[in-house]
């Protein structure tokens, strides 16, 4: 192995990505507190870099990184990145969907049987001294239809831990043939005809930034219950928040939000909350998570090790 390979870590990761890269041989190095100009002025010095999402790898930043071979982003997409710019210069991208696609699965489960069941406003009820059942009497799973746009990784993890309700599974995606025993791909008129909770498992990209609006919304038949643990600017909060007014979204869980911050590190740092965000904290039939649906303990590990095989594949 050449150990004239020197990898820059700008974000801190599971210790395993570290310790394996430098088995095989890899120089190591990290800088997780100096700014992007500052990366930049060195970046010219290695061949590779590991992130996960501080900054944006733009040109100026790929121009200046005129001996980097890969760049390595601890998760599952690489929006932090341009893409086709690095590809034009024979950069390698790499990122891990594998790693955290199951942890996706289960809490994305995990969120709609909590607005089933109003788990979360019951649990707060009981604690502020209220004994209500009947307001809470909650809905069940199976018997539904449950529409997944997005059958990658992600997608397909959810779809198979489905596998034990009664429930009609169907997905769209922009690429043909990706259904399977767990899903039956359909038209996204179909779904849309069909379904009765949506769950996103898409990129943000050009054609997914602002897709579900007032227009996406409203092409459904029947109200229903969404799901969101891809990315916040997917979804219109705004036009979200109108449908949930009138009935037309019976309930939403929201693990990422349109204000994130690039990093998903930091909400928005403006000092007015936005008035549609103000009905998602206060609303009884919203359940938030601070962009954690991919980030258990058993990810962590298991993303870095998904990169380390990825890295050392281009090597061996």
């Amino acid at each position: 192995m050449n150990t004239d390979i020197k990898i820059l870590h700008i974000d801190s990761n599971h210790p395993i990505l570290w310790e394996q890269l430098q088995q095989a041989g890899f120089n190591n190095h990290e800088d997780f507190t100096s700014t992007k100009a500052e990366i930049e002025a060195k970046i010219h010095d290695y061949q590779g870099i590991v992130i996960r999402s501080r900054f944006k790898i733009d040109k100026t930043f790929l121009d200046k990184a005129i001996n980097l071979q890969f760049i390595a982003r601890v998760g599952a997409g690489l929006e932090s990145i341009d893409c086709e710019y690095a590809l034009s210069k024979n950069i390698q991208l790499i990122a891990a969907p594998e790693g955290n696609r199951n942890a996706v699965a289960e809490h994305t489960l995990g969120m709609i049987l909590s607005l089933f069941n109003n788990l979360n406003q019951a649990d707060s009820e009981i604690k502020s001294g209220h004994w209500n059942r009947e307001k809470n009497r909650g809905h069940e799973l199976d018997g539904k239809t449950i529409g997944i746009i997005g059958y990658g990784n992600m997608g397909k993890s959810f779809a198979k831990k489905l596998r034990g309700f009664e429930v009609e599974v169907l997905c769209y995606d922009i690429l043909e043939n990706v259904g399977d025993e767990n899903a039956r791909q359909v038209s996204l008129e179909e779904l849309q005809q069909k379904t009765d909770v949506l769950s996103l498992h898409i990129p943000w990209t050009p054609e997914t930034d602002k897709m579900v609006d007032v227009d996406f919304i409203e092409a459904f038949a029947k109200p229903f219950w969404i799901i969101n643990t891809s990315r916040g600017k997917n979804i219109v909060t705004a036009d979200l928040v109108e449908a949930m007014q009138t009935k037309k979204v019976l309930g939403a869980g929201l693990d990422v939000l349109e204000y994130e911050k690039l990093s998903f590190e930091t909400l928005f740092q403006d000092k007015d909350t936005p008035e549609a965000f103000q009905y998602l904290l206060n609303a009884k039939n919203v359940i938030l998570s601070p962009h954690i649906a991919g980030w258990t303990f058993e990810s962590h590990q298991r993303l870095a090790q998904v990169i380390v095989n990825k890295i050392k594949r281009l090597y061996f």
